[in-house]
């Protein structure tokens, strides 16, 4: 064998090397475990019996069993979808209508799921700021180098809308899209406040309706990069602190220098504030998994 020949095989083989990497699926991301609550809606509103979904493990979704003033009201935008021989997790953004007393009041639903925990009951004080009722991220001290996940979309190119839970509903400048954001966090508590750095970001819009893609992989930036770690999040997502009160995760900064305490992923078939968004925008996701280098 030739110089030549023996140097190309050994940088192949070097390179192959390097490329191994363990990927890993989070747990219940294969949407396979799904469990089912009925729901009897208070007699004011219809007395409906609704299906409530769960995914299980560390995900919870904008499924919610709603109480206000002593009436009872069930959001479903999840569901479980066939895909094969098992399922996937299906979202959409939904503008429900509910009668009461004669008058039709509607809002919008965005279909999301997160690794959170929400409330077993929204109150009302919680129906207004759905955020204050989901304590957000799950424990976690890894560093992936990238999210990979199964996904299709169907994004229509509607106005958006603004719909929370009155009889009008009001058009809003923009299109709304489906989007994957997983953020990593360090966290820390202080007099009551939690406060954390931001380790690692990986953000994807979706844009536009596709078939499914399977495999699609995004990469995980660490530190503060490009439009994907522009902003931070001080004002956003809820946590308990250690007194169980319910308070704002406020990030006050990027290190890729530390460890991890907490992952925050979502995948939403809207990006817009609460209530607002394109009625009829779906999102499906399977087989959400993390990837590392070895």
């Amino acid at each position: 064998m030739n110089m030549n020949k023996w140097i190309f095989l050994l940088l192949l083989a070097s390179a192959n090397i390097c490329a191994k990497e363990r990927v890993e699926l989070l747990p219940f991301g294969d949407f396979e475990h799904w469990t089912k609550q009925q729901i009897k809606e208070s007699a004011l509103i219809g007395g409906k019996a609704k299906t409530l979904y769960k995914i299980g493990g560390p995900w919870s979704s904008s499924n919610a069993h709603a109480r206000a003033l002593g009436v009872d009201k069930v959001s479903v935008s999840v569901t479980p979808e066939k895909r094969g021989e098992g399922t996937c997790c299906r979202m959409e953004s939904t503008l429900e209508v509910v009668k009461a007393l004669g008058i039709d009041f509607k809002a919008l639903a965005t279909g999301s799921i997160y690794t959170g925990k929400l409330q077993e009951i929204v109150g009302m004080k919680q129906s207004s700021d759905p955020n204050s009722a989901i304590d957000m991220g799950m424990p976690f001290t890894g560093r992936p180098s990238a999210l990979i996940l199964d996904y299709k979309a169907l994004i229509r190119n509607s106005p958006a809308v603004y719909a929370p839970a009155r009889t009008k509903v009001r058009e809003v400048e923009g299109r709304d899209h489906g989007h994957i954001t997983l953020i990593l966090q360090h966290r820390w508590e202080e007099n009551g406040h939690v406060y954390a750095y931001r380790v690692g970001t990986a953000v994807q819009l979706i844009e536009r309706t596709t078939e499914w893609r399977n495999d699609f992989r995004l990469p995980v930036v660490y530190g503060k990069a490009g439009e994907a770690s522009k902003e931070l999040s001080a004002n956003r997502h809820k946590t308990h602190n250690s007194k169980g009160e319910m308070v704002f995760i406020e990030e006050v900064g990027f290190r890729e220098d530390v460890t991890p305490t907490h992952l925050v992923l979502q995948i939403s078939a809207g990006s817009m504030l609460p209530f607002t968004g394109c009625p009829g925008n779906v999102v499906w996701c399977d087989n959400i998994r993390l990837a590392y280098e070895e």
